[in-house]
């Protein structure tokens, strides 16, 4: 099953209207998510917790790292330089953290909040190579800007 944007998009605004928390959002966002898609093997938050550190948020899927530095793997590049990460081969990314030995490819989006201050990093790992193109890189940050940032 491939995920409707559309559809996922109109579920996660109804279900999010009115709601300011971003641990609640995060949820949210990351549970209509992880079960709109069988390519998301993993997908969760990980939240600016301090200077240079992403900790672990909502998520589904396995355990997930606790803590992630700026400086390291596919997530804190992401926040590092604030661009999407897009990675079809997780074994030729540098610095690669392997948090699941399953993770072949992934997906991670900056999350900016209403202010224009990174917040957190959405994390979506697939079990196959290459699974997510620059459409589902689009329609991610289109769906976080509408629930957190606009």
């Amino acid at each position: 099953m491939r995920i409707d944007y559309g559809a996922v998009s109109k579920s996660i605004a109804s279900l999010t209207d009115g709601e300011t928390d971003e641990v609640a959002l995060m949820a949210t966002v990351v549970c209509e998510l992880h079960h709109a898609d069988n390519r998301f093997d993993w997908t969760g938050f990980y939240r600016v917790t301090d200077p240079g550190i992403l900790k672990i948020g909502p998520y589904q899927g396995g355990h997930g790292c606790l803590v992630i530095p700026f400086d390291r793997g596919v997530c804190g590049a992401a926040a590092a330089t604030g661009e999407v990460q897009l990675v079809d081969d997780v074994n030729a990314f540098e610095g690669h953290i392997a948090c699941a030995s399953s993770t072949q490819s992934e997906v991670v989006l900056p999350v900016w909040n209403r202010v224009g201050d990174l917040i957190a990093v959405l994390d979506i790992d697939s079990d196959q190579p290459a699974a997510f193109s620059t459409e589902d890189a689009t329609q991610l940050s289109k769906i976080l800007r509408s629930v957190f940032g606009e």
